[in-house]
């Protein structure tokens, strides 16, 4: 691949060093992605300007006018402090006509919403788990269709936020006071749906129009205390020492029916075409024990540091990160490309 101009976009405090030399270990894994891509791309040749976006657009059109690049590598996950804001620095980047990678702002917008995208990819005939909104200020009634135990969750954010133990409820009251947690402790309309007895399944795909999916990843929580649900609370997803504490491990997915990988397979791609999601994304999903595939969440834009679960799959296909790289910088350039765009 020739070398590019590369812009890459983060928030501010995570914009990284040009070395780990001095950082301690929670600063490195704080930043990780963003120094793994722009160490991994300026060792490929390119030229990576780094900048900080947090709440001004003006940055990011005065970068793209003095800098020129020919591709933005966006790794913004929230622009005003607000997650659901993260497709509008996308679609000005599409105004300002720059190429960008990850997903376009409507997949993005169709994805955020977990009610939204569960209501579009079930219409498409893919499982997934009966659930119910609570919306901000709203009184707590649980369905009568709706059968517990159910977990509770924030309607529009991801990264396990807010997730923990007591996210799965077995009672109206305990319904009642997860609900109210995530309305004032997270700031969200809150979801609850069906909780499924299974394993925690990931599986990574690439590409605009013909899409690549990479091997089906496990999530494995090894070993529990007694009473503990097998589900990825921030602690087992984010805390370091409470994973090497546990042996959290994640890893190809063992022991599945050739069936039941073929039709996660077509699920996938499915679901990314419900969704328009391109560039490259994650798919969640509970897979119960009676062999049923159930669609959690969309995750375009994923995690995509070397040592996390979407490079590890790549790599377990035969993708090294420098090839994982420059495949997701192509995928924006041909995207701009057949919209006009590109310099």
């Amino acid at each position: 691949m020739k070398p590019l101009r590369v812009l890459m976009l983060a928030h501010p405090d995570l914009v990284p060093p040009d070395s780990l030399k001095g950082a301690s270990e929670q600063e490195i894994h704080t930043w990780k992605t963003e120094f793994d891509v722009v160490s991994t791309l300026r060792g490929c040749g390119h030229e990576v300007m780094p900048l900080g976006v947090k709440d001004e657009l003006a940055p990011i059109r005065d970068a793209v006018e003095s800098f020129k690049p020919h591709v933005v590598f966006n790794l913004l996950e929230e622009f005003h402090g607000e997650a659901v804001y993260d497709h509008s620095v996308v679609s000005y980047l599409e105004l300002l006509r720059v190429p960008y990678t990850g997903c376009n702002p409507r997949g993005l917008v169709l994805a955020r919403g977990k009610d939204t995208a569960k209501k579009l990819v079930h219409y498409h005939r893919v499982p997934t788990p009966a659930f119910v909104v609570f919306p901000m200020g709203r009184k707590v009634k649980r369905p009568p269709r709706l059968q517990l135990p159910l977990i509770v969750k924030s309607l529009i954010e991801d990264a396990s936020m807010g997730i923990a133990q007591a996210s799965v409820v077995e009672s109206d009251e305990a319904l009642a006071e997860r609900v109210t947690f995530i309305h004032e402790r997270i700031g969200t309309a809150a979801i609850a749906e069906q909780y499924i007895e299974g394993r925690e399944i990931y599986v990574g795909v690439l590409g605009n129009d013909r899409r690549r999916v990479l091997p089906i990843w496990e999530l494995q929580f090894g070993d529990l205390a007694q009473g503990t649900r097998p589900i990825a609370t921030e602690k087992v997803k984010h805390d370091l020492e409470y994973q090497q504490r546990h042996g959290v491990l994640e890893g190809p997915a063992k022991g599945l029916p050739p069936a039941v990988a073929a039709r996660i397979d077509n699920m996938v791609k499915r679901i990314c075409r419900t969704l328009d999601l391109d560039g490259y994304a994650r798919i969640d999903f509970r897979l119960a024990v009676d062999g049923t595939p159930y669609f959690i969440e969309a995750n375009p834009n994923p995690e995509i540091a070397k040592v996390e679960e979407f490079a590890q799959s790549a790599l377990h296909d035969g993708l090294k990160y420098p090839d994982l790289l420059n495949r997701i910088l192509t995928l924006g350039i041909a995207r701009g490309r057949s919209a006009g765009m590109g310099r």
